[in-house]
């Protein structure tokens, strides 16, 4: 049973703007009160209703509803992933199950694979278009027919009008400069990496990395979905309804834009809202890796519940006051949205960085965050520890060290200035200063 669009509404976030330079278009939110008599799963719904859609989606994936015009298959968008660790095959899963569904689609998803050997001697691409399954990073997993694994970046991209970007955010200024005049003019694009560029002029966000360098539209997906438990929950646990994961599409303009992307993503256990908001979306997914590392230090140093709750409300303190520094079009309610306090919350109980950062505190930090990510990952990066030497470059040239306590100390651990204990000293250090006038205070 689908949710009506008028009902769905209340729960969802309202494609509104504090931009002021964007037209705005409000939507009253309704009061939650009633909201634990009501059952989860009334939330099962895509966050756009298309009667289009849904009837396509009624239909097996072996005749999915297509365009009665065979004209038409020329204006179907074409969709390629751009990378495929962990989260990039699971967003290749998602998005190969829906093509098959979604008559505006090309079945087919090729997917961007930095090639590598395994021990084997076969080519990862190989294996994973001869099984159909990425076995190095997302093992036992079937990503779906329409899956097609390509190690060229150029010829992955070619003719797609849909890029999917979800590679280590360190990789992607290299990535953007191979694909300069590559894409075509048409073409939309979204990142679903958490990080940022740092340069001399100041910090840059990995979406307007993209729209820079390659001239597209780029909107975010960020929000509270480890790929592995993902994975495990929609698998294992079919129609557990207490199982569901979401996330939120952060962009600027265009709705129908935004609505491709949450039907492209959106499935009854994955569900997808919207908010006019890239850099808060954008920033919330970025920033809850430096506390996810502040708050495994917490776990290594077996401080307690209590403390890490502590550090996880300092951090989401930090982080909003951050992002309303460095961007005042920033909406407080961005925060409650899955991609930011949903997120902080799954990141600062589980994930890479987390696990990380225990083992780090676990040896006193007497060994390296790079010794570490290579034994415990298998191939896969960190970003809390390259994201929190970012966030302290841009607070120290800008004279803000003192206003983040705890975003300076995760840094000053990670490169050994303190020890793993100094975690929880940084409270003592009040800052001195409200900032950005009232709309950030610190209690």
């Amino acid at each position: 049973m689908h949710l009506p669009s008028s009902l769905y509404l209340l729960f969802s976030s309202s494609p509104c703007s504090s931009h002021s330079h964007f037209c705005t278009k409000t939507i009253n939110r309704s009061k939650f009160s009633f909201l634990s008599s009501i059952s989860l799963a009334l939330f099962m719904a895509p966050a756009f209703e298309d009667p289009n859609v849904l009837e396509g989606q009624t239909q097996s994936s072996s005749s999915p509803q297509r365009y009665s015009n065979p004209d038409d298959v020329s204006r179907k968008s074409k969709v390629t992933v751009v990378g495929s660790g962990n989260w990039g095959s699971v967003a290749a899963k998602l998005i190969a199950s829906n093509t098959l569904k979604l008559s505006s689609f090309h079945d087919e998803v090729r997917m961007w694979v930095f090639e590598e050997t395994l021990p084997s001697g076969e080519k990862l691409t190989d294996v994973i278009n001869r099984t159909n399954e990425n076995v190095k990073y997302l093992p036992g997993i079937k990503l779906g027919k329409n899956v097609v694994a390509d190690p060229d970046l150029e010829n992955a991209v070619k003719d797609a009008n849909m890029l999917v970007f979800v590679t280590p955010h360190q990789f992607m200024e290299g990535i953007c400069k191979r694909l300069v005049g590559k894409v075509n003019g048409d073409v939309e694009a979204i990142s679903l990496i958490k990080g940022m560029e740092v340069k001399r002029e100041g910090p840059c966000m990995i979406s307007t990395l993209i729209s820079e360098q390659l001239g597209v539209n780029c909107c975010v997906l960020m929000g509270a979905n480890i790929a592995n438990e993902w994975l495990k929950w929609r698998l294992l646990v079919q129609i557990a309804v207490e199982k569901f994961s979401e996330a939120t599409v952060g962009y600027r303009e265009n709705i129908e834009i935004a609505e491709q992307w949450v039907k492209l993503f959106s499935t009854p256990y994955f569900i997808v809202t919207a908010v006019q908001d890239v850099e808060g979306v954008e920033l919330c997914g970025t920033l809850k890796n430096v506390v996810a590392i502040a708050a495994g230090f917490v776990d290594g140093l077996e401080m307690g519940n209590n403390t890490k709750a502590a550090i996880m409300r300092i951090g989401l303190r930090e982080m909003k006051a951050f992002s309303k520094l460095l961007f005042s079009s920033v909406k407080d309610s961005t925060f409650f949205e899955s991609c930011g306090v949903a997120d902080l919350i799954t990141t600062c109980l589980g994930g890479r960085n987390r696990k990380v950062a225990e083992a780090f505190a676990k040896n006193g930090g007497k060994r390296s965050f790079d010794d570490l990510e290579a034994e415990m990952l298998q191939g896969q990066k960190l970003q809390g520890v390259s994201t929190a030497r970012e966030v302290y470059e841009v607070l120290s040239h800008r004279g803000w060290l003192e206003l983040f306590p705890l975003f300076t100390t995760v840094h000053e651990i990670c490169v050994g200035r303190l020890p793993p204990s100094a975690i929880v000293e940084h409270s003592e250090h009040k800052p001195r200063l409200s900032i950005v006038e009232s709309s950030i205070q610190y209690y």
